[in-house]
């Protein structure tokens, strides 16, 4: 057990990088939005990609700077995850073998955690 306490303080960089990855990868593909996508108009797709990318921004900033990043970082992962389970995935149940919310489920709940403990996570 003394080993996992140890690190406690360094397991939030998993959590962290992962998020931010798949937010700034997700963000960054849309980028240039040429028209409508996923059956959104062009301007939507513009702040969902911004989203995206300043969620990612967030989370990795925060972790070397101001707390308040994270907690910023982590609220958009909660916003941009919850319109994706509302509008696509929820009506595929949870299986994302069926195009289902499970993997949406985990990145909204991780940025729930996120928002929720800062940088003591």
């Amino acid at each position: 057990m003394n080993f996992l306490s140890s690190l406690s303080p360094h397991v939030h960089w998993g959590l962290r990088l992962s998020l931010a990855a798949t937010f700034l990868y997700h963000g960054a593909t849309k980028m240039p939005v040429e028209g409508p996508m996923m059956g959104m108009p062009t301007a939507m797709v513009w702040m969902l990609a911004i989203a995206e990318v300043a969620a990612g921004v967030c989370l990795l900033a925060g972790a070397f700077g101001k707390e308040m990043l994270t907690r910023v970082g982590g609220l958009i992962v909660v916003v941009v995850m919850v319109g994706a389970i509302a509008m696509v995935h929820a009506k595929n149940g949870f299986s994302v073998m069926n195009g289902g919310m499970e993997f949406q489920l985990l990145m909204l709940v991780s940025g729930l955690y996120l928002a929720a403990k800062g940088n003591d996570a």
